[in-house]
């Protein structure tokens, strides 16, 4: 049996797919499984054991057709359900299976604040088009396979963080998804340990603000005070410095990891890592949590306005930010 699975992007979608990838390559007999997803995003897949052959889009989707033609597919599983996974379905004589995206209920939860959404995980949604096939869920979470040329190594780290440290995503697809930068400070001041900042180019200006506050300077009286509050955070701006699959191993070795509703948020999640999630303007109602692995969910849960998106915007479209700015950070680390 060979089977398409259709999934261009996001990050967080593609590695929230990954329990349907495995399932239909353990669960079925002699299954092929090939995967169909955006060029920028074959990092995620490339070293997956369960993806027999990877498709890459890119700009040529005449081209596409005609290499997916060849394949013969038994079944298509379209994950992603939009306008050119349409004309691919169409294109390809295989029985395809379609993800319900739930358009209407998200726009219900959105503009009416009345919540229709079954209350299911995304990944447990994304299970169901694949379900005909035979296939169930298994208790395994989610995967995310890091070749060894990515491992990194602890020694790479300055020696302050190689007995442990906070692994932090502070970036976001968008800015009402993201702390602003004073709350981000206040936030690793809180958790008063050795923070990595992860986060691509984009933001490591912003981790470079970060990390400069919490430099100590050399006068003995400040040093005195910062030991006798008993504050121990230092940062390292790692942002920008590794690659995704780098990033993810810095993940894999952190002892906790704060982030943002983004994509490392579910790549924390593969690793089993205990999770504090950030939600700004969008909700974990949408079904995008972490999934099967401890975690505590950050949010402002006394504004009427959220969510405003299942997305984001670039600024609040109310302007006072409340969901971010009043979030109330109530944990606690050992």
């Amino acid at each position: 049996m060979k089977v398409l699975v259709i999934r261009f992007s996001s990050l967080s979608d593609i590695v929230l797919t990954t329990p349907v990838i495995r399932v239909l390559k353990t669960q079925l007999q002699d299954a092929e499984i090939h995967y169909l997803t955006k060029n920028n995003y074959q990092t995620i897949l490339e070293s997956n054991p369960y993806v027999d052959k990877l498709f890459l889009y890119g700009d040529n989707l005449n081209g596409l057709i005609a290499d997916l033609r060849k394949e013969k597919y038994d079944y298509i599983i379209d994950l992603h359900n939009n306008f050119r996974s349409q004309i691919i379905k169409l294109a390809l004589p295989a029985k395809a299976f379609s993800f319900d995206k739930l358009d209407i209920k998200k726009w219900l939860l959105i503009n009416f604040k009345i919540d229709k959404l079954p209350s299911l995980h995304i990944v447990d949604r994304y299970l169901q088009p694949a379900e005909p096939l035979g296939v169930k869920a298994d208790a395994l979470g989610l995967d995310y396979f890091i070749p060894e040329k990515d491992e990194v190594p602890m020694d790479w780290l300055p020696e302050t963080y190689q007995q442990g440290y906070v692994a932090y995503a502070i970036g976001g697809q968008h800015n009402t998804k993201k702390l602003l930068v004073g709350r981000m400070i206040e936030l690793c001041d809180k958790i008063n340990k050795p923070i990595v900042l992860l986060g691509g180019a984009e933001d490591a200006s912003v981790g470079e603000v970060i990390q400069t506050f919490f430099e100590r300077p050399t006068e003995s009286d400040y040093e005195g005070g910062l030991a006798e509050l008993g504050k121990k955070t230092v940062i390292y701006n790692a942002c920008g410095k590794f690659n995704l699959n780098q990033s993810a191993s810095l993940i894999k070795q952190a002892r906790y990891v704060f982030t943002h509703d983004t994509g490392l948020m579910h790549i924390a999640a593969a690793f089993k890592k205990e999770i504090f999630s950030i939600w700004g303007n969008t909700v974990p109602e949408f079904g995008g949590y972490p999934y099967r692995t401890k975690f505590a969910v950050l949010e402002n849960k006394k504004i009427d306005c959220r969510p405003c998106s299942k997305n984001g915007y670039d600024k609040c479209p109310k302007g006072h930010f409340k969901c971010m700015k009043e979030i109330v950070f109530d944990f606690y680390l050992p």
